[in-house]
């Protein structure tokens, strides 16, 4: 009867002690989760700047490197679809189940509105499109100049496309630099190929087609095919 007694309040004592400890316990993870999540968003944040960065290593030369809408756009995009994944995968580590329904809910939302900028290109006009196109055909020359071709017809078309993606970024850098010194008015919303930008710059510019001749004439003769 005595040793009952005597266990009956260890026991209280045993139970109290284990409640303070898990109230402790409980109150350093919250701070931790906050700080898990605020590292979450670091790390999805990091991770899109990263492969911003990482989408122009392919471009041919770094004067060739130009702010792209586009890319950022699919660079947030990526970021979106990273972050459903990682909470996915660490779903465990992350128990605020109100903050993660957040997080998704928000992650899916971002991905459907850079998609729609992505595909409807709403936010891309004069300056934006020609800055974008210089990387962009700056990957077809890194390909065709480096790629392996044996073949004689693919190396015709391999010049032929090294030739017109060096003159039409020519052209877009003058443009550009054009735009720069005059502010630009639209008569009309029309596009008017006859007088694009890459027309006028061939029609000013004539000793640069004599020398993107000779330029492509060495170049056919530098592949080995």
């Amino acid at each position: 009867m005595t040793r009952t007694d005597e266990h009956v309040p260890t026991e209280g004592r045993d139970w109290q002690d284990t409640e303070g400890e898990s109230t402790e316990h409980d109150s350093d993870g919250d701070g931790s989760g906050r700080r898990k999540y605020w590292r979450f968003a670091a790390m999805i944040a990091t991770s899109a700047t990263v492969m911003l960065v990482l989408m122009y290593l392919n471009t041919y030369a770094w004067d060739h490197v130009r702010w792209s809408e586009t890319r950022f756009y699919m660079a947030i995009l990526m970021g979106a679809s990273m972050a459903l994944i990682m909470l996915g995968f660490m779903l465990g580590m992350y128990r605020n189940t109100k903050l993660n329904i957040a997080i998704a809910v928000g992650a899916v939302a971002v991905f459907a509105g850079s998609l729609f900028l992505v595909r409807s290109q709403t936010t891309v006009q004069d300056n934006s499109y020609m800055r974008a196109m210089i990387p962009h055909h700056s990957i077809a020359i890194l390909t065709s100049e480096n790629s392996e071709i044996s073949d004689l017809r693919v190396c015709d078309l391999a010049v032929g496309i090294i030739e017109a993606q060096r003159r039409e970024i020519d052209g877009w850098t003058g443009w550009s630099r054009t735009s720069k010194r005059t502010a630009l008015r639209r008569q009309s919303r029309r596009p008017r190929p006859a007088r694009s930008p890459i027309s006028r710059a061939r029609a000013s510019a004539p000793a640069k087609a004599s020398s993107a001749a000779s330029d492509l004439a060495l170049r056919r003769s530098s592949f080995e095919c």
